[in-house]
């Protein structure tokens, strides 16, 4: 994982307004039009790599993730996957109970969210920044073809269910029933005789 707090040359703890004016003076010493050549190039990728990082680290909700991911890299990056992290300066009980409490307090922390205005607005900027992505829009374009598809065989199959329903002599009378005596049909009926 790149760390985007190098790319942006700023610390990991840096606040919201450190980082956009990283992001402005990187951005204005890497300006491809003021290189040419090989220089040029570089200049272009650097760019993108600076535009990647601010996106996400000017982000509250996207440098929150991006962050505990991070971290979560930072602790399993050379450790034995068998065996349990252990920090040398606590027993290994005491590590335990310190990382239970840590968990619970973020878990309580992440639960007052839930369904607050806040976590709306952090879900409506996740769309957002979805819908930004190409990838994301092409997403969603295939499972709206699937859904629509799925809706589409339903109502086929429903229909032909009644159509059975219709021509089997013992629901015969109960289909006639739903179909002319109940409001909700003869309401629909009227509409499309008028």
């Amino acid at each position: 994982m790149r760390n985007y707090y190098e790319i942006l040359e700023v610390n990991p703890k840096a606040s919201k307004e450190v980082i956009e004016k990283a992001y402005k003076v990187l951005a204005k010493k890497y300006h491809p039009d003021l290189y040419t050549g090989e220089k040029k190039l570089y200049a272009e990728r650097k760019i993108k790599e600076i535009n990647a990082a601010y996106n996400i680290l000017s982000d509250e909700f996207l440098r929150e993730q991006y962050d505990y991911e991070l971290n979560r890299q930072d602790t399993f990056n050379g450790q034995d996957f068998n065996q349990e992290p252990v920090e040398p300066t606590m027993p290994n009980n005491a590590y335990r109970q310190t990382a239970q409490r840590r968990t619970f307090k973020q878990q309580r922390v992440k639960q007052s969210k839930i369904g607050s205005f806040g976590s709306l607005l952090d879900l409506t900027k996740q769309l957002i920044h979805d819908f930004k992505s190409k990838e994301k829009r092409e997403q969603v374009k295939e499972v709206t073809k699937k859904d629509i598809l799925a809706i589409v065989l339903t109502i086929v199959v429903i229909i032909l269910i009644g159509i059975i329903l219709w021509f089997i002599p013992f629901t015969n009378g109960w289909m006639r029933e739903l179909l002319f005596e109940n409001p909700l049909f003869s309401w629909i009926g009227k509409l499309f005789s008028r």
